[in-house]
């Protein structure tokens, strides 16, 4: 499969950076915090990638006020603490690079807020890769992936890009059905935090970045790079 794409998205937290660590320790910390059971390390690693109100709501059954409270806690700490806790995944780096070095615009699209997502991406050095960062607002009214990834086109589209043959790169089935929303195909990653029926929908699986290039951009570029 090597299609033209005109333009990629890109997911965060499980494709780009393994943040697992930084989030779970800040939701125990939260769940702490409001006198609540801390769930246990696995049932926390099912909170990283989708939004984290849907979480709350969804996987810790709060109420709306509960999840909103929940959420400034976990914002504050996340912010200062939390991003620190992660690390760019094997051979992602390189990717970017290539794909920079190609000229298909690249944009971030995760259900992050777009402050921490800088943040993080900043501390990498890897913010200089992309020509639009995309994530969730800050009060949440856009944080389904679907409403991400549309803004992640508008925005590449209003700097010119082509957006007529996207493409989305995740780890979590939210990614695949969010993208699928707005007609775009989705390749998954194996090296997420995702189980192998979130990977239902997708055009193609990557197990390492090394594959996600040559799905991404040929691989007549990985030996032209090399």
């Amino acid at each position: 499969m090597n299609p033209q794409w005109t333009c990629i998205l890109f997911d965060l937290d499980g494709t780009i950076l393994d943040s697992a660590p930084g989030i779970t320790a800040t939701l125990a910390w939260t769940f702490e915090r409001l006198g609540r059971p801390i769930p246990t390390p696995v049932e926390l690693l099912a909170y990283v990638g989708p939004p984290i109100l849907d979480s709350f709501r969804d996987l810790a059954h709060m109420s709306p006020e509960e999840s909103a409270h929940a959420l400034e806690i976990y914002r504050a700490r996340y912010l200062e603490h939390g991003t620190i806790d992660s690390a760019v995944y094997p051979g992602v780096r390189e990717l970017l690079e290539r794909i920079a070095a190609s000229d298909i615009p690249l944009s971030l699209a995760t259900s992050k807020p777009e402050r921490p997502a800088i943040k993080m991406l900043d501390r990498f050095g890897l913010t200089p890769y992309f020509d639009a960062i995309t994530g969730a607002s800050e009060d949440e009214v856009r944080s389904r992936k679907a409403d991400v990834v549309a803004e992640a086109l508008n925005r590449l589209e209003v700097l010119g890009a082509d957006v007529s043959t996207p493409v989305m790169v995740g780890d979590r089935e939210h990614d695949v059905q969010g993208a699928a929303e707005q007609g775009v195909p989705t390749i998954f990653v194996g090296w997420g935090y995702g189980s192998i029926a979130e990977e239902v929908g997708s055009i193609a699986v990557a197990a390492t970045a090394d594959e996600l290039g040559d799905l991404l951009l040929g691989a007549q570029t990985a030996s032209l790079s090399a």
